[in-house]
């Protein structure tokens, strides 16, 4: 069964993880994929949504550059912000993120503190809410310094408009860096089977030690069942196993990985979002998660 925040003793509970003080489920959901190309109607969207919440999700992320292209920047904002709108959102967090922009339909940084106080203003309109739960700087721009980036994080913070901080595609150095400017509340980089350099370069020990979560975007890492299964025997032979899908025992892998890992699977319908819910209820045996973790791609990488 799906596991809110409201569990007894959650920090005990493999199920969840702390993020803001609170617990909330240890499965997200990334809704980049209902805005970019080849997104679904806007009313199948909105059911994910409400799918999500109904099954426990209680992390909803999104991005202003979550868009086809430049000139509908916001558009998952304003789409996450219409599911929710009618909804109790006392336990929800949701959590955008700005610095990563659209030119055209091309992806640039802009991390000068001009540009991301724009961004947080827009964003809050975009979700229709007084302030932001977790606003994350999306990705470092090499040409303004970062402290002069996260500085701008805790300007907003003060002023009430954010209530959490979070990196974004980040080194344990610049997290390191961060958090001697504001206190920070996540840290969201990629992290799945085919890269699990997070697991290596320090990135989830970090977080773990923090307290934290590591919010792991791309968990699936662009797999779909068949190809898990085809390509991954072992995780083909998990999943007959416990008579889970596939994708569901990468996630177990993960959650099992370390107990900073929250991952934010990407979905556009609500069949895909309620089968990674149910990856929560899903304990790998100790064989099953060497096999797998030999299979992981833990080549340390260079941001």
């Amino acid at each position: 069964m799906p596991v809110t925040s409201s569990a007894a003793d959650p920090s005990q509970n493999r199920l969840t993880r702390a993020l803001g003080g609170r617990h909330v489920l240890a499965i997200g959901l990334g809704c980049m994929p209902m805005s970019a190309h080849g997104r679904p109607e806007e009313s199948q969207s909105i059911r994910t949504v409400h799918a999500a919440l109904d099954a426990g999700v209680r992390l909803f992320d999104t991005a202003d550059a979550y868009a086809r292209d430049e000139s509908e920047v916001g558009h998952n904002e304003r789409l996450l912000g219409r599911a929710l709108r009618g909804r109790s959102e006392d336990d929800v967090i949701v959590a955008t993120k700005g610095g990563h922009i659209r030119r055209g339909e091309e992806w640039d940084l802009d991390g000068h503190p001009a540009h991301l106080r724009a961004a947080c203003e827009a964003s809050l309109r975009a979700l229709g809410r007084e302030a932001i739960d977790l606003y994350q700087y999306h990705r470092p721009d090499p040409k303004v310094p970062f402290a002069e980036s996260v500085g701008v994080f805790k300007e907003l913070k003060d002023e009430g408009k954010i209530l959490h901080v979070g990196l974004s595609n980040v080194t344990v150095a610049q997290l390191e860096e961060a958090d001697r400017i504001v206190e920070i509340a996540a840290v969201q980089n990629e992290l799945s089977l085919t890269y699990a350099a997070p697991l290596a370069n320090g990135e989830a020990d970090a977080c773990a030690a923090r307290g934290i979560p590591l919010l792991a975007w791309s968990p699936l890492g662009g797999m779909t069942a068949a190809s898990l299964a085809g390509e991954l025997e072992v995780v083909r032979q998990a999943a007959e196993r416990h008579g889970a899908s596939p994708q569901q025992v990468v996630l177990a892998w993960l959650l099992a990985s370390s107990p900073a890992v929250l991952p934010i699977p990407g979905s556009r319908r609500p069949e895909t979002i309620l089968d990674s819910v149910a990856a929560t209820g899903l304990e790998l045996d100790a064989d099953e998660i060497e096999a797998i973790d030999a299979l992981a791609d833990r080549r340390p990488q260079q941001r």
